[in-house]
């Protein structure tokens, strides 16, 4: 994947060789941004904007994404996997950061476009930087211990 081509979500998927389902529509450029995005029960958020929140415990391992990609979460119920995909030597995964939050996954580092690609919602391209994986969640009145709609839940995809 070369550092700044757009890549069309049929060339991401035949690089990789990871797919999606049949209603999205192959042929679409995929966007590169370095800003929040989301995909599904995941957000990407710039290191930048939670960085006096994480912490990265002596434990945690900070390891290479192979071309092959490293899935980050699968859905609810063992469903879809969301997967990060890079060029070699260009992109580093480090699982169990910790957030204020309780919902950070891990950092992205990448020194160029890198990808997360999932079966139902395609791909979403990431400028090179780091960025927080995290948990999205919603409010939810039923978990709210007093009854006033501030309980959350997570975001289910």
């Amino acid at each position: 994947m070369p550092q700044h081509a757009q890549l069309t979500l049929a060339e991401l998927t035949t690089r990789t060789g990871l797919d999606v389902l049949g209603h999205l529509e192959r042929e679409v450029t995929i966007p590169v941004i370095d800003g929040l995005q989301a995909q599904g029960d995941l957000i990407v958020v710039p290191y930048a904007l939670l960085a006096d929140g994480i912490s990265v415990p002596p434990f945690a391992e900070r390891r290479e994404v192979p071309p092959a990609g490293v899935e980050l979460l699968r859905s609810a119920a063992g469903g879809n996997p969301h997967t990060l995909v890079a060029d070699a030597g260009t992109c580093w995964w480090t699982a169990g950061v910790r957030d204020r939050d309780g919902l950070a996954l891990g950092l992205i580092e990448t020194t160029a476009v890198a990808y997360l690609i999932h079966p139902e919602h395609g791909g979403t391209g990431m400028a090179p930087g780091s960025y927080v994986v995290r948990r999205q969640r919603e409010n939810d009145e039923r978990t709210s211990r007093f009854g006033t709609g501030h309980g959350y839940r997570l975001v289910a995809d």
